[in-house]
């Protein structure tokens, strides 16, 4: 019987210039959840950069796919599938253009909601039944065109906001890892400022 593993994602693009883009806040989150427990990215593994150790106890495997956003699913899927992992054992955090910037949801499944990410996910795994972090980015001024938008650094005033949200973020990702996905949910979804059922 292998030991129970769990599959923490952060979605973004590859490269250096991608780095600080509002799209690539899921690889921001996962960076910062290795720093705080000394894990190193620093494997190759089915198209991702992957840092595997324990977090609280808990066998955890980090991912930043290298696929580019759209094509996610093609590291995600051989992931779960090399590990055997169930879906509920799969966390994806990602950006989320309808929810206000540094606001936190929580759900253990549900659909892609217009995020090529995660319908590229969702269509590897032929399942959209695995918890998801959505992190809130907010929707862009006037009428500018969402995908330019998402493709643009966060001003130093956003990242200000973002701050608190990305330490709550590690908290509720910490949450699921010891006690699961309902008391995760009620911690981050309540201090995101309401639940969601």
């Amino acid at each position: 019987m292998e030991e129970r593993r769990r599959i923490i994602v952060g979605l973004g693009n590859p490269g250096r210039e991608y780095a600080k883009h509002r799209h690539n806040v899921g690889f921001m989150i996962v960076d910062r959840l290795a720093d705080q427990h000394h894990l190193k990215f620093n494997r190759m593994m089915n198209k991702a950069i992957i840092a595997l150790g324990e977090i609280a106890g808990n066998k955890v495997l980090l991912a930043k796919p290298q696929t580019f956003m759209n094509l996610s699913g093609e590291s995600v899927g051989p992931l779960v599938k090399f590990y055997k992992a169930a879906l509920s054992d799969l966390l994806v955090i990602y950006d989320e253009l309808d929810l206000p910037l540094g606001q936190l949801r929580m759900r253990p499944k549900g659909s892609a909601g217009g995020h090529n990410g995660m319908k590229s996910i969702i269509a590897r795994l032929g399942s959209d039944a695995f918890p998801r972090l959505r992190i809130g980015i907010g929707r862009p001024p006037g009428r500018r065109d969402p995908k330019d938008y998402v493709l643009e650094d966060f001003t130093a005033d956003e990242l200000a906001v973002l701050e608190p949200a990305f330490e709550r973020a590690i908290a509720g990702i910490q949450r699921w890892l010891t006690d699961g996905i309902d008391n995760a949910m009620n911690f981050v979804n309540q201090s995101a400022g309401g639940s969601e059922m």
